[in-house]
């Protein structure tokens, strides 16, 4: 099979990645104004509720999947196979995950009539390949298959929803986007794999290495998910989770721009792998983490320095707290570009389950203890700053995990310029966002400065990583003319 670019590849599922979170982005200012924070906090507590059942359905096969196709994508035989394998399973354990959500939420309860919709969510899930192509390095499919459902659920968003009485079709909104989206994945189905004998097939076999990869997927679950419902229940307010919900989704659109590349990388690294390319393995984790350096840092700074002046024009009145979450949450974008690089793109590829399991689980205990103590305290800023610390516990455990194989000390100092530049373009961008009255020159006026001045800081110490990067980008315009 064909390889594709690492640089396609990461272009191709940026854009799928991003297309989830800015096509919804869009449509935020919209409906934080017309449903309002109680309405979105029920809509963030229902579907954290769902999101567990989705992953005791899926029981990590999606990242195994991946895996595995990416060990066996040249076979088409054995790819079958494995495919087959996967997603008969999935649907076992997917049909246990709906049933029980049916049982404990759908037949009574106070959101019961939201449930009933996101149980078509459970079943989108159940039938979604998108780890499939991922394997095999195909990203282009699921973003041209998002960009088509994301837009039309964009325009139904503003047809649809008028008043905060329209949250039912919010909800029918979002779950059909999801579950058409992963239907039209199955008609590219034929080109990748072959009929299989159903005597052929060992499904149990797989059973242990998902088991593998869900316990540590569970525990992430704990900190990107149960903060939410942990605020909804203990904060009688439900506006609380309404805030905490849009200050994530900021940051998760500009961290989505850093997971991305290690989405694509989590195949590469299989193949080099099962190759034993151990220089060539290094080798690719130290670009990864120049990457993630020399992108997060600015993205924090950049953060931090228009909060105050952004939320109030994108999300209207009333959402004062979000810019101070945003603020808290930030750093997060570096933390978890790292444990990205050495959790998704290093330890679970080469077969590190063990120590990668327990950096989560790590985190998880850490997330919910401190969300016990500080959610009480201080809301949602202290589920934000729970965040924080979980996520700095599980990047500190797995770079305890590497020290042996990676030189991790070299892999932190790549960041001192970036650090250097990122602090000067922080304080020239708040001083002159104090200066301008108007929020909307203000934000407009650092951005562009800002970038200025760190694009800048680069060219003048010359560093070697963006020059590489204009390089084959360069190289790549030359080749496509």
């Amino acid at each position: 099979m064909k390889k594709k670019g690492i640089v396609k590849n990461y272009m191709y599922n940026l854009t799928y990645q991003l297309l989830v979170l800015i096509l919804p982005l869009i449509t935020t200012p919209y409906l934080s104004r017309v449903l309002g924070a109680e309405a979105i906090g029920i809509y963030s507590y229902t579907l954290s509720i769902t999101t567990y059942f989705i992953l005791l359905g899926s029981l990590g096969v999606a990242m195994y999947g991946q895996r595995e196709i990416a060990y066996v994508q040249d076979d088409i035989k054995k790819r079958s196979r494995v495919f087959f394998e996967i997603i008969i399973f999935r649907f076992i354990t997917m049909s246990i995950g709906m049933i029980s959500f049916y049982f404990l939420f759908i037949r009574q309860g106070e959101y019961s009539q939201y449930y009933k919709i996101l149980l078509l969510e459970l079943l989108a899930n159940c039938i979604d390949i998108s780890w499939l192509f991922q394997g095999l390095e195909e990203f282009k499919k699921t973003v041209i298959r998002n960009m088509i459902v994301k837009f039309i659920s964009v325009i139904c968003i503003f047809i649809f929803v008028k008043t905060a009485e329209d949250l039912i079709k919010y909800f029918m909104i979002y779950v059909l986007s999801i579950l058409l989206g992963n239907l039209t994945l199955w008609f590219y189905l034929p080109k990748y794999v072959r009929k299989c004998k159903l005597k052929e097939l060992k499904i149990l076999r797989h059973l242990k290495p998902t088991i593998s990869l869900f316990l540590p997927q569970i525990a992430t679950q704990i900190y990107t998910v149960l903060d939410k419902t942990m605020i909804g229940t203990i904060v009688i307010n439900k506006s609380e989770v309404g805030f905490y919900e849009q200050a994530q989704k900021i940051i998760k659109m500009f961290l989505t721009i850093i997971t991305s590349f290690g989405t694509v990388m989590v195949p590469r690294m299989a193949v080099i792998y099962i190759n034993k390319q151990k220089e060539e393995l290094k080798q690719y984790m130290k670009k990864s983490f120049n990457f993630v350096w020399i992108i997060s840092i600015p993205m924090v700074f950049g953060i931090i320095s228009v909060a105050n002046k952004f939320v109030p024009i994108f999300y209207g009145n009333g959402y004062d707290k979000v810019s101070i979450l945003m603020r808290v949450i930030s750093p997060i974008i570096i933390i978890i570009g790292i444990s990205n690089v050495v959790g998704t793109q290093y330890l679970i590829p080469t077969k590190h389950q063990k120590e990668y399991t327990i950096s989560v689980i790590s985190g998880a205990i850490v997330n919910f203890i401190f969300n016990l103590i500080l959610i009480n305290l201080y809301g949602a800023i202290g589920a934000s700053i729970a965040t924080v610390l979980a996520e700095l516990t599980v990047t500190g455990i797995q770079m305890f995990f590497i020290r042996k194989q990676i030189n991790v000390k070299e892999m932190i100092m790549i960041s001192k310029n970036y650090l250097i530049i990122g602090i000067i373009m922080y304080i020239i961008s708040a001083l002159l966002g104090n200066m301008i009255n108007n929020n909307f020159v203000s934000i407009l006026s650092q951005c562009l400065v800002g970038i200025c001045i760190y694009v800048g800081g680069l060219i003048i110490i010359k560093d070697k990583f963006l020059f590489q990067g204009i390089k084959v980008i360069k190289n790549k315009m030359i080749k496509n003319k």
